[in-house]
């Protein structure tokens, strides 16, 4: 049972404001698209507390939906005998909240989707490092911050999707080539504004410089067949009605639009397999500055990167294990393998700003 009394300590310091979510970390106004990110705001059960907080309790800011990290906080209280009690909202907001609060912060831990995100915690100051074996076992080097402030948890593929019906495979490579001539008029795109998209252009500056990043952007925009999304279900939706023939989503959009039709006539394209890699992001947590409860709240982060819970984290949203040594669920297993983009993600983060100047610069709305 998730415990409630490390969320009345927080009602007690006034940093509980009965927070709304949003659809995307990056959005600070509530969204409703359903993408995987947080919503809803849950604090256990609602039992009167009748005693003070005792500090084996974690406390999580999330900007993942309930329903997505819910289980896996009562599987490891059930496992552990350690409680666990979540408060959601987009990531922006609670980077903020957690840099106001500051020693006043009942958080001992901050899960957010997307490298860009966590690394603007890191330059906040608002996370610490955490010293852990296991997690250095467990995760990448790739999807772990340089000086291990936060560490992956589930990974989802940015990459291509097209008609099946109107595209040959053999004519898609690389994201680059999206841009040529052959696609004018068949792209479609979601909003420059999210951070999804910022994240992919900054590894783009980070592989190819910013001046050739922005001629691939303006190659994307001069193919647009209509004006971008306003997230990645509405592309795919706009492809299988024929009003473009390719876009760029996450894995995950696509795996839900499957599992709601599964003759869908849509198919992922996996690009740059002989230079860069796929694109690829993460969700990920990190230990916040202020925590009392370091210990336990390592405990936490090191359970959600062993097998058994990667197994379980990642089949819940159809994302892929941070956790090389766990195989996908079989769903998103049968979309096939591919070769990822070993880069650090902490670059995502880092040439953000340059990426939102050469997405506005190419007119990439």
């Amino acid at each position: 049972m998730i415990s409630t009394n490390k969320w009345l300590l927080a009602l007690s310091l006034g940093t509980v404001l009965g927070l709304t979510a949003c659809d995307d970390s990056e959005q600070q106004k509530p969204q409703t698209d359903s993408n995987g990110e947080a919503q809803e705001t849950a604090v256990g059960d609602n039992k009167p507390a009748t005693k003070e907080p005792t500090p084996k309790e974690i406390v999580v800011y999330s900007s993942r939906k309930e329903h997505l990290i819910k289980p896996f906080f009562e599987q490891f209280t059930e496992e552990t005998g350690i409680p666990v009690i979540y408060i959601t909202d987009a990531a922006a907001p609670l980077i903020s909240r957690l840099k106001s609060e500051g020693e006043r912060s009942p958080a001992d831990i901050l899960m957010t989707v997307d490298a860009g995100n966590l690394w603007q915690a890191t330059q906040e100051q608002i996370l610490q490092p955490i010293d852990s074996e296991i997690l250095e076992a467990n995760i990448p080097e790739s999807l772990q911050d340089p000086d291990n402030e936060w560490f992956g948890l589930t990974v989802r593929a940015r990459t291509i999707v097209y008609s099946k019906e109107r595209v040959n495979p053999d004519e898609l490579s690389t994201y680059e080539a999206l841009g040529d001539e052959q696609w004018k008029g068949r792209v479609c795109l979601r909003t420059s504004k999210k951070v999804y998209n910022q994240s992919l252009v900054a590894m783009l500056i980070a592989r190819h410089g910013e001046e050739k990043a922005q001629k691939i952007v303006e190659g994307w925009v001069a193919n647009l067949a209509t004006d971008p999304f306003s997230n990645d279900t509405k592309v795919m939706k706009a492809i299988e009605a024929g009003a473009c023939d390719v876009g760029i989503v996450n894995t995950y959009y696509f795996g839900r639009l499957e599992k709601e039709d599964p003759q869908i006539p849509l198919s992922l394209f996996w690009p740059n397999q002989e230079t860069s890699g796929v694109h690829v992001n993460i969700s990920g947590a990190g230990i916040t500055k202020h925590s009392s409860n370091v210990e336990n709240a390592t405990k936490l982060i090191e359970w959600l990167s062993s097998a058994e819970a990667q197994k379980m984290y990642a089949g819940l949203n159809m994302e892929y294990p941070a956790n090389p040594n766990v195989e996908p669920v079989e769903e998103v297993e049968a979309w096939g393998s591919f070769t990822a983009d070993d880069m650090n993600l902490s670059k995502a983060g880092e040439l953000q700003p340059q990426a939102v100047k050469v997405m506005d610069r190419a007119g990439y709305k």
